[in-house]
C-alpha cells in the first residue's frame, strides 16, 4: 500500500510539471522535458529553451518527442488545435534587429537539409516552396528579406511549406481600451506570448501576439482562412526551427502548451524561468560608468596629445560592424586605400560614372595596381546584403571578369577595389575623338568574344548565378592587350540555380533596359541578355543606345532594325572602320545583336547561345525583315512573337 501511494504521488509530481500526453503538453520551463534538440539548440540549467547561440550560421531545433495525430482518419480533416509560448529575443543590436525564429508543423523532426541563415533552418534553395514539403510555420522575423517578399524587418507571419507568408503583419498586440493595433518590437528583450490557435470547423487560423503583462487581447494580429488538409499529414511533429547570422542574437523559449480539439492550458508565468544577462548587463553598464570617468581623467591629463590623435585618425575613420567579420578577408582599410591613391587627388581619377568616381592607385605592400570605386550608400538597410555581394563577387575567377579584390567603408560611403585595367573603359574607344587609335574590326570582334564568355560564366558556370544588371561599354574594361573584361558590379545580385531571383527594382542605364523590366520591375538572365545586345550593336556602329535624328530621340536597336528591314544593314558599321572588315563576321554579329536586344524575352538567346553562334557550333536562326516569327529558347512565346 505504502509502495503505491509513493507512485501515485511520483505521478502526480510529473504531471504538475509538465502534461505530456498524446494530444496535449504542458512546459512551465524545460527543465524536465520530453524535447528532441538538434543543431545548436539547448536547455539551460535553469530551464530555458535557447535556440542560437554566437555561432554564426548554424541552425537549432526542438521538437516535442511525441508525433501528433492531427488529422481525422474517417473524413481527412484537420483536427482543431491551440498552442501558446512564451519567448524573448535578446539581441547584440537591437536597433539592428538580426534574430528569427519559427514555430514549426512538420513531418519530421531536425529538417534534415534545411540551411541556416535567410532560410530559418526550414528550407533550402531547391525545397523552399515546394508543396510536397507539408511544413507549416509561425514566423517571428527581425530581417526584411526581400527575396521572400518580407514585409518590414518586425514582422509576424503565417508561412505555407515555404518562407514566402501566406498572411504577415507588422508585430504588435490590440489594445481594447483605444480600440487599435499596438507596436511590440520583437527584439526589445521584453517577454511575449504568442497564441496560435486552429479552428477545424472554420477552417481559420488565428495568431495573437502580447506583452506578457498583458492578456490575451480580444483581436488576433493575424486571421487566415486556409484549410489544413492538404498541408498537414496524418502525423506531425510540433516544436521550434531558428537560425543564426552574423549578428549576435539569442532566441529563448521560456514556457510552452498544446493541446488538440480544446484551448491550450495557460502558462504559469509566475513560474517560468528568467532570463539571462539583465544582471550582467548592469554590472556591465557600471563598469562603463568607471570607465568613462577614467576616460575624462584621461583625457583631461592629456588633452593636447588625444587631440592630435583624434585629427590623425578622423582623416582615416571608417565604419566597421560586427556583421562584417565574416568578411574581413575582403576588406581593406580606408587608410590603406587613402595611401595607395595618394589621398584621391584629381591627377589619379580615371573616370566619373553615375555612381561615383574612379582613382587609380597602388597598394603600399603588395605594390599590385588597382582601380578604387568610391559610391554613396547611405542606407543602413541593405548595406549587410550589400556587403555580402560584393563578398562573394570577390570569389568570381573568370579572364574575362574584372577582378573585385575588395571593398571599405566610410561614413556614408562605400569604396570598391577592382584590379587595374591599363586601357581603361571601351567607351573611351568608341566615343572619345581625342583617342589617338581606332579599334579595328578585329579588336572589336575579340572584345564581344571576352563579353560573351565573361557574361557566359557568370550566367551559368559559375557556382550561383550573377545578374550583372548594367552590362554597357563604359563598364567593360580594357586590359594591356585590349582583351574585353566585364566588370563594374555595384548593381548585380546573386541567387541559386534553380531558384527564382525576386529581383524586383529596376536598375541600369537607359537604352541599355529591356522594355520587360519597366513593366514587371523583374531582373533575370534574359534582361542582360537584352543589354548585351544593345552593347553588341554599340561596338559595331560606334553609337551610342539613344541617338539625336532629326531633333528626334531614336534607340540604335530601332535604327539598326530599320536598317535591316530596308537591306543596307552594313551601312550601320562604325564609318571609322573604312570597311575594313569581314563581311559576313559583321553580319553574323549585328543578327546576333538583334536577337540579343529582341523586345520579347522568348526570343532571346542565352549566352551559351551566343557563344555557340560565335564558335560557329549552332546556326544563327533566319531574322526576318520585319523582325517577326523568331523563336530560340521559349516556344511557348510563339503567340506573343507573332503579335511583336
Amino acid at each position: 500500500m505504502e509502495r503505491k501511494l509513493s507512485l501515485l504521488l511520483v505521478i502526480c509530481l510529473l504531471k504538475g510539471i509538465a502534461a505530456t500526453k498524446y494530444d496535449e503538453f504542458t512546459y512551465n520551463g524545460f527543465q524536465r522535458s520530453e524535447l528532441y534538440l538538434d543543431g545548436i539548440a539547448e536547455i539551460t540549467p535553469n530551464g530555458l529553451l535557447r535556440l542560437t547561440n554566437t555561432t554564426n550560421d548554424q541552425q537549432g531545433h526542438a521538437f516535442h518527442k511525441v508525433p501528433l495525430h492531427l488529422k481525422n482518419t474517417t473524413d481527412g480533416n484537420v483536427y482543431s488545435f491551440s498552442t501558446c509560448f512564451v519567448f524573448a529575443i535578446l539581441a547584440e543590436y537591437p536597433d539592428v534587429g538580426g534574430g528569427w525564429f519559427a514555430l514549426v508543423l512538420s513531418p519530421t523532426r531536425g529538417l534534415p537539409g534545411a540551411m541556416p541563415k535567410q532560410y530559418f533552418g526550414l528550407f533550402n534553395s531547391t525545397n523552399e516552396g515546394n508543396s510536397s514539403n507539408h511544413v507549416l510555420a509561425i514566423e517571428l522575423d527581425t530581417i526584411s528579406n526581400l527575396e521572400f517578399g518580407d514585409i518590414d524587418s518586425n514582422h509576424v507571419g503565417i508561412d505555407v511549406n515555404g518562407l514566402r507568408s501566406t498572411d504577415a503583419a507588422p508585430a504588435s498586440y490590440f489594445v481594447e481600451k483605444i480600440g487599435k493595433f499596438k507596436n511590440l518590437s520583437l527584439t526589445s528583450e521584453e517577454l511575449m506570448q504568442v497564441w496560435v490557435d486552429y479552428s477545424n470547423p472554420e477552417k481559420k487560423l488565428n495568431v495573437t501576439i502580447s506583452p506578457i503583462s498583458v492578456p490575451k487581447p480580444s483581436r488576433p494580429l493575424l486571421s487566415s482562412s486556409i484549410n489544413l488538409s492538404s498541408v498537414i499529414l496524418d502525423t506531425m511533429y510540433i516544436g521550434f526551427s531558428s537560425s543564426s547570422g552574423a549578428i549576435l542574437t539569442f532566441a529563448y523559449v521560456l514556457g510552452w502548451s498544446f493541446k488538440m480539439n480544446g484551448q491550450a492550458a495557460a502558462l504559469d508565468l509566475s513560474s517560468l524561468p528568467s532570463l539571462p544577462l539583465k544582471k550582467h548587463r548592469r554590472k556591465l553598464t557600471s563598469l562603463i560608468i568607471w570607465l568613462s570617468l577614467g576616460v575624462v581623467v584621461l583625457i583631461a591629463i592629456t588633452a593636447c596629445g588625444i587631440a592630435y590623435i583624434i585629427r590623425k585618425k578622423a582623416r582615416y575613420a571608417e565604419v566597421l560592424e560586427e556583421w562584417e567579420l565574416e568578411n574581413r578577408t575582403h576588406r581593406f582599410s580606408y587608410k590603406e586605400l587613402f595611401k595607395a591613391t595618394e589621398g584621391f587627388p584629381e591627377k589619379n581619377l580615371l573616370g566619373v560614372g553615375g555612381f561615383g568616381r574612379v582613382y587609380k592607385g597602388k597598394l603600399p605592400t603588395s605594390k599590385t595596381e588597382i582601380a578604387v570605386k568610391r559610391i554613396s550608400h547611405d542606407s543602413k538597410q541593405g548595406m549587410r546584403e550589400f556587403v555580402g555581394e560584393i563578398a562573394s563577387n570577390s570569389q568570381l575567377r573568370h579572364r574575362n571578369v574584372v577582378q573585385l579584390l575588395g571593398y571599405s567603408r566610410r561614413k556614408g560611403e562605400v569604396l570598391l577595389v577592382y584590379e587595374f585595367m591599363p586601357n581603361g573603359s571601351l567607351d573611351k574607344f568608341l566615343y572619345d575623338a581625342n583617342m589617338p587609335t581606332t579599334l579595328s574590326w578585329s579588336q572589336r570582334l575579340k572584345i564581344i568574344r571576352g563579353v560573351t564568355s565573361g557574361l557566359l560564366y557568370l550566367h551559368e558556370d559559375w557556382e550561383q548565378i550573377v545578374l550583372h544588371r548594367d552590362i554597357k561599354a563604359s563598364n567593360v574594361l580594357l586590359d594591356s592587350e585590349m582583351n574585353g573584361k566585364l566588370g563594374d558590379f555595384g548593381l548585380s545580385r546573386l541567387y541559386d540555380h534553380g531558384s527564382d531571383p525576386q529581383i524586383t527594382n529596376v536598375v541600369g542605364t537607359f537604352g541599355y533596359i529591356a522594355p520587360e523590366l519597366t513593366k514587371t520591375g523583374r531582373a533575370t538572365t534574359s534582361t542582360d541578355v537584352f543589354a548585351f545586345g544593345v552593347f553588341i550593336l554599340e561596338v559595331v556602329c560606334g553609337r551610342r543606345p539613344l541617338m539625336q535624328q532629326e531633333s528626334l530621340d531614336l534607340h540604335l536597336v530601332d535604327w539598326v532594325w530599320r536598317s535591316w528591314r530596308n537591306g543596307v544593314i552594313l551601312e550601320v558599321t562604325d564609318a571609322r572602320l573604312g570597311g575594313d572588315y569581314h563581311l559576313g563576321e559583321v553580319e553574323m554579329i549585328l543578327k546576333i545583336g538583334l536577337l540579343c536586344s529582341h523586345p520579347v524575352p522568348g526570343a532571346r538567346p542565352t549566352m551559351r547561345q551566343v557563344m555557340q553562334f560565335l564558335d560557329g557550333n549552332l546556326s544563327l536562326p533566319q531574322v526576318p525583315r520585319g523582325g517577326r516569327g523568331i523563336t530560340i529558347s521559349s516556344p511557348e512565346h510563339a503567340e506573343e512573337l507573332e503579335e511583336s
